[in-house]
């Protein structure tokens, strides 16, 4: 399984010249990677903001329909997710390319225009998905009530899917050519755009229709085409970025880069959708237990959720770190380049799991008032969630850290296994054990949540520590 996951490529390259950045020591390796890992997880943070801002919002119409609206998420998030994982696999082709060649424009180019491509469709087949949405929830026991409303939610909320799929491949070749800056500003702009657009149509204000939970919806769509705007306009402007021409001839068939990106990224797509699969199903099994339950649930995973973008952006930058000095051949700085990665990501982690164990009412109170009354049942319940969240904290900076890492080798077939292993054969089993089936219920559910995430955490990190015995790179140091 191993071998077949490797690509064609670097195999007869085995060292590199002294002066070539992937013989830097251990203290550039570090420089590097935080140059590239800060700002795609304060963009990971922004965007997180984005979406709390639509559950700030929605919390203020009531449970019902915070419950509403987070079962509809929870379903478009998993399949969006999803599908961006699909095109997730432009980043290790493009740090591959560039460790090859400095300039490698025409390879750069297929592999994006190809994504884009794969993103349109992907996109069609997700929001096609998502349109059975309410038939699902009702199938999986929800109130009829709540699955109404969340059904009309997510007519409107699929219309933001192909334009946030195809955000996330031009994200990928902004930062790829080392300009992740463009990412944290657009995400930081989308933040006020989204405020506004959720306070004009939640609420009617400036003359527009007050839409209620519907209103939160189409706000999300029209935030996700500004960023979509925002990319393509930042690209255009920049001299290194236009270079590449990455709209030129956008109808050209690259059929074999097609093929390879489909190859590499179907396994990180089912990868996604198993631990988001996790957490979407953990919603549904909330949804269950009761509505105080799940809009606790919602707010404190909102919180676990914002702190996990620092590890996620970590491996987000250790993929395209990893892939340079693959496609460069030198497996010393591929080494170097994970490791470093996984301590700054438990470095961070340690940190955020802190705030959440000492100052959880401080932390939930940017969502909701919690000393309301009425409000009292959904904190006590995020509160004993969000402890067992910081519990799992530093596991789940180790996993995310050491998928991105094995992307970077371009191994994604058996971490693919390894992720429905541990989320689903380990955490969803114990989830719905506890959950349904025990006194615990909410917390059982949790439990179950950082079982999977520990499983998960150990075999992707001791498969990364074995990559050489297991043939993942065809080089040695």
């Amino acid at each position: 399984m191993a071998q077949t996951s490797n690509p064609p490529g670097p195999k007869m390259v085995r060292h590199r010249a002294p002066n070539h950045p992937s013989a830097a020591p251990w203290r550039d390796e570090f420089s590097a990677t935080m140059k590239l890992a800060w700002p795609l997880a304060a963009a990971n943070l922004l965007q997180m903001l984005v979406h709390a801002v639509d559950v700030i919002f929605v919390a203020r119409l009531g449970e019902a329909e915070l419950a509403a609206s987070s079962l509809a998420i929870a379903l478009f998030g998993l399949v969006l997710w999803g599908l961006s994982g699909l095109t997730g696999a432009v980043a290790p082709l493009i740090a591959a390319e560039l460790g090859r060649r400095r300039h490698a424009v025409r390879e750069v180019r297929r592999s994006v225009r190809m994504g884009l491509w794969i993103a349109v469709g992907a996109g069609v087949l997700g929001m096609l998905a998502c349109l059975n949405g309410e038939r699902l929830m009702l199938l999986t026991g929800q109130d009829p009530k709540i699955a109404a409303m969340s059904g009309s939610f997510m007519q409107i909320i699929i219309w933001a899917m192909i334009p946030m799929i195809l955000a996330n491949v031009l994200r990928i070749f902004v930062s790829a050519l080392n300009r992740p800056i463009f990412a944290t500003m657009i995400i930081a702009s989308a933040i006020g755009v989204s405020v506004l657009a959720n306070w004009m149509l939640v609420f009617g204000n400036l003359g527009a229709p007050a839409l209620g939970l519907e209103g939160s919806a189409l706000a999300s769509v029209v935030t996700s085409l500004f960023i979509l705007a925002s990319y393509v306009a930042a690209i255009s402007w920049d001299r290194r970025l236009r270079r590449y021409h990455i709209f030129g001839n956008w109808w050209r068939t690259e059929w074999s880069r097609m093929r390879e990106i489909v190859r590499i990224g179907t396994p990180i797509m089912f990868t996604i959708i198993a631990e988001a699969g996790l957490f979407s199903g953990a919603a549904f099994l909330m949804g269950r237990i009761g509505p105080s339950e799940l809009a606790g649930h919602t707010i404190a995973l909102q919180v676990a959720a914002l702190a996990f973008q620092i590890p996620f952006g970590i491996g987000q930058a250790s993929t395209i770190r990893v892939g340079f000095h693959y496609g460069a051949g030198d497996a010393a700085a591929i080494g170097r380049a994970g490791w470093v990665a996984l301590a700054i990501a438990v470095g961070f982690s340690v940190i955020t799991a802190s705030i959440m164990l000492f100052a959880p009412h401080t932390v939930l109170s940017i969502y909701v008032d919690v000393d309301a009354a009425k409000n009292s049942a959904m904190v006590g319940f995020a509160v004993q969630y969000l402890l067992l969240a910081a519990i799992f904290q530093l596991v789940d900076a180790v996993q995310a850290v050491s998928a991105g890492n094995l992307r970077g080798l371009q191994d994604t077939r058996m971490p693919m296994v390894i992720a429905v292993i541990s989320y689903w054969a380990a955490g969803f089993s114990i989830s719905i054990w506890l959950g349904l089936n025990s006194p615990l219920e909410g917390v059982g559910v949790w439990i179950g949540l950082a079982a999977g995430l520990l499983v998960a955490s150990i075999l992707l990190t001791w498969r990364w520590a074995r990559r050489e015995d297991l043939r993942l790179i065809p080089f040695r140091a």
